[in-house]
């Protein structure tokens, strides 16, 4: 049996992994339970309502991840090289996610806020407050890039909105189609949408 102390954190998982899979509207809270291995009354007493435990769940995805978007961010890294590693790490991810159940999912903030946001103010509040930290990274790789002359981009802020807006929609359209090439070709799209000048090359 599971324990009550971990009983959370399943519930959370679960709510993702099924809301992820397939939609917000078709996962119900007993089939929640079921995948947590929770009985009802654990859930109501861990979440008013399935709205509370989505935005727990996006949350504890957010914590989950934060240590490595910090990592692939990091000021130490080029920064041109951080969207590299990012594009890949999502692709990467994906790619083991689709050989797991057979589709490309895609972006659970992206599914799951597109979904409801009109209808629950508590999830769609909760993805904004994440698509704004995640954000704030590219903005940093992308003032980084200008300052070291690698991009035109005095506006970065500007910039990583677009940008982000731009693979958002890509992460979409991948899962529409279930086709992961639209992710990995989306590098090039992104130092084209960037504006990246060629890099110098010594003559002989």
């Amino acid at each position: 049996m599971p324990r009550v102390s971990d009983m959370k954190k399943r519930l959370t998982d679960a709510a993702l992994d099924l809301m992820w899979e397939n939609s917000y509207g078709t996962t119900s809270v007993d089939a929640i339970c079921e995948r947590a291995g929770a009985k009802k009354g654990s859930f109501y007493y861990f979440f008013k309502s399935k709205s509370e435990l989505t935005a727990a769940a996006l949350e504890a995805e957010w914590n989950k991840n934060k240590a490595n978007m910090d990592a692939l961010f990091s000021p130490t890294i080029p920064p041109l090289e951080r969207f590299d590693r990012y594009f890949d790490h999502v692709h990467d991810r994906l790619a083991e996610l689709q050989r797991e159940c057979g589709s490309i999912l895609g972006c659970p903030l992206l599914s799951i806020g597109s979904e409801v946001s009109t209808q629950d103010k508590v999830v769609r509040d909760t993805v904004d407050r994440i698509f704004d930290r995640k954000i704030k990274y590219f903005e940093s790789a992308i003032r980084d890039a200008h300052a070291q002359g690698l991009i035109e981009a005095p506006d970065a802020q500007a910039k990583a909105k677009m940008l982000f807006a731009c693979y958002h929609g890509t992460l979409a359209q991948a899962r529409i189609q279930n086709d992961l090439e639209l992710l990995r070709n989306f590098r090039r799209i992104a130092m084209d949408s960037l504006g990246a000048k060629p890099v110098a090359t010594a003559s002989a």
